[in-house]
């Protein structure tokens, strides 16, 4: 799945960068939107996060692509890798 996120003031920092909270609110938000999808009428839960790296700084007005993709299901569970890139990363 993918999807696109427009960064605004309001998810800035005092240095005038994304905060790393807002970015991880979209992952979390996109994984489990991913997830819906897939497995309709199911209760979902977000129960870690894992392996995460900031590498870029990222600016007001910056457009973020995420890309979503489910890597393991289990009986009760299933796994998702969120990858956010800028305009210069894809």
């Amino acid at each position: 799945m993918e999807n696109y996120a427009i960064v605004r003031p309001e998810h800035l920092n005092h240095h005038g960068y994304l905060f790393g909270g807002a970015l991880l609110k979209w992952i979390d938000e996109y994984a489990w939107i991913a997830a819906s999808l897939e497995f309709p009428g199911c209760t979902l839960v977000t129960i870690a996060m894992n392996d995460i790296v900031f590498k870029h700084r990222v600016l007001n007005g910056t457009i973020l692509h995420f890309h979503i993709e489910r890597i393991h299901q289990g009986n009760t569970s299933v796994k998702y890798q969120v990858e956010a890139l800028g305009p210069t990363q894809k």
